[in-house]
């Protein structure tokens, strides 16, 4: 594995960015970064409200995500929905280097965790959130991993497909 890593662990609502992303950082020994907690607050309100957020809301957030990983000295962890390829490419402009695991999850799984949570992504955003996402290409950096089992072992795959790059 390269010495420094900026990894988006990406996925939509529910599939568990926030716990593998901090359980990956752990284990790599690097920052993490929960990509929600940039959000401005018109977004947040927007989407607390039931309203998904368009491509003009996402920009300067996903500027934001991008220059916050770009900025991270010694690699680090983002956990992203970074849901479609514009998205990821807009990441990929401000930090070039990262690489993307995405987080596959059935979506009856999906709405399960995601009623069973306080968040302020309710789950009738599910929806706005299966329809706007675009699996990782093959031609984009990264890979995907279903999230299956405990959180430590997901990350722990994750980190075995890192030390194959």
């Amino acid at each position: 594995m390269s010495a420094v890593h900026r990894i988006v662990v990406m996925g939509p609502s529910g599939s568990g960015k926030s716990a593998v992303g901090a359980a990956l950082a752990v284990d790599l020994a690097v920052e993490f970064i929960d990509a929600d907690d940039l959000h401005p607050a018109a977004n947040v309100a927007k989407m607390s409200a039931g309203t998904p957020l368009g491509d003009e809301d996402r920009w300067p957030w996903l500027d934001i995500v991008g220059q916050a990983l770009r900025d991270l000295p010694g690699g680090g962890v983002v956990a992203c929905s970074a849901l479609a390829r514009r998205y990821r490419e807009r990441i990929l402009a401000a930090a070039p280097d990262a690489v993307f695991v995405e987080l596959t999850v059935d979506r009856d799984e999906l709405e399960r965790r995601m009623r069973a949570r306080a968040h302020f992504m309710p789950p009738a955003l599910l929806e706005s959130q299966m329809a706007a996402l675009e699996h990782l290409g093959a031609d984009e950096p990264g890979f995907a991993v279903p999230n299956s089992g405990g959180v430590l072992e997901v990350a722990g795959r994750i980190r075995a497909r890192l030390d194959e790059i």
